[in-house]
């Protein structure tokens, strides 16, 4: 009787130890360096060691985090905070609860030949921007600058951009959108070299908004065992994202194994992490307030078009940071 009951309660601590909790996390983009820090946790065993059966959903240029997690298909996105606060204003209730980005990757890069050296260029010329919740910065900064962005007299003409360069290369566009980690070096593997271009940090014009935040809905976390997951699954993500800036060309290489698509190169990959790590450097991943308040600051700044009308409320917590770090 006794080996028998024995028996029974290990096999009922064996299936406990099995059942992980399932969370599935919807990335902001494809898969590549960006994203380094989660694809670093999951192949190193991290989200295992929480007791979390993580799945890393890719994105692309279709797909709005937003949106995934509205209709319920993740339990945590990857947003910038411009698109979230824009979201929450509409009536999704999206919090965040982890900011591994310190700075901002954000550029405008332009062609001297098109006769742009500085801002007070921008007057009539064609920037390319990006869309789908990326354009609401350059929104912001065009309304600082006083430019109209419709085309009329005086203003910019906005190019809907793809998520490629081409505008730029083809003459379409004096400047487009970059990310420092990608797209500007897609121009000079292209062809053109840095001195053939002037690049405008977000962060030097005092612009630059939070990126790559984690967010999950108000709601859920009124759920005691929703927020205990994602304790966990914040601290197993930035253990990560450290071990992914002390060790940046493995990172690369293991978001290259995790690149079904196969459009990745170890070039650029290993390219991408090293200035990755520059923007999540400085964060242990607890949002900073400050760094908040800039960004709302900046986007309620638009004038008679402001990307949000009024200050949130609730947009942000420390209480699963406060958990996960300490």
């Amino acid at each position: 009787m006794i080996n028998a009951i024995s028996a029974a309660a290990l096999g009922l601590v064996a299936s406990m130890a099995q059942a992980a909790d399932d969370v599935t996390l919807q990335l902001k983009w494809v898969t590549q360096a960006q994203f380094a820090g989660y694809y670093v946790a999951l192949d190193n065993g991290f989200y295992t060691d929480e007791g979390l059966n993580v799945t890393i959903k890719p994105g692309g240029p279709d797909i709005a985090p937003a949106q995934v997690i509205a209709g319920g298909g993740a339990d945590v996105v990857l947003d910038w905070m411009p698109s979230a606060l824009a979201s929450r204003e509409k009536g999704l209730s999206l919090v965040n609860i982890a900011q591994p980005f310190k700075s901002s990757g954000m550029m405008l890069t332009c062609r001297k030949d098109a006769g742009v050296k500085s801002p007070s260029d921008f007057a009539g010329k064609t920037l390319g921007v990006w869309f789908y919740g990326n354009e609401y910065p350059f929104l912001s900064w065009m309304s600082k600058l006083g430019l109209a962005t419709d085309g009329s007299d005086g203003g910019v003409t906005v190019l809907k951009q793809g998520f490629n360069v081409d505008p730029i290369l083809q003459g379409q566009a004096a400047c487009v959108s970059t990310m420092t980690y990608n797209e500007y070096w897609q121009i000079i593997d292209a062809g053109l070299s840095p001195d053939d271009l002037v690049v405008f940090k977000y962060e030097d014009q005092g612009v630059a908004t939070l990126e790559d935040g984690m967010y999950v809905l108000e709601d859920n976390l009124a759920d005691p065992a929703f927020e205990d997951k994602m304790v966990r699954f914040v601290r197993a993500s930035m253990r990560g994202w450290k071990w992914a800036e002390e060790n940046p060309d493995d990172a690369a290489m293991i978001v290259l194994d995790n690149d079904a698509s196969g459009a990745q190169t170890e070039k650029h990959q290993k390219r991408m992490m090293g200035e990755i790590a520059k923007l999540t450097a400085g964060s242990n991943g607890a949002l900073d307030p400050a760094d908040y308040e800039r960004t709302v600051d900046s986007l309620m700044s638009g004038g008679s078009d402001p990307v949000i009308t009024a200050k949130p409320e609730g947009a942000w917590t420390h209480a699963i940071t406060d958990k996960a770090l300490n």
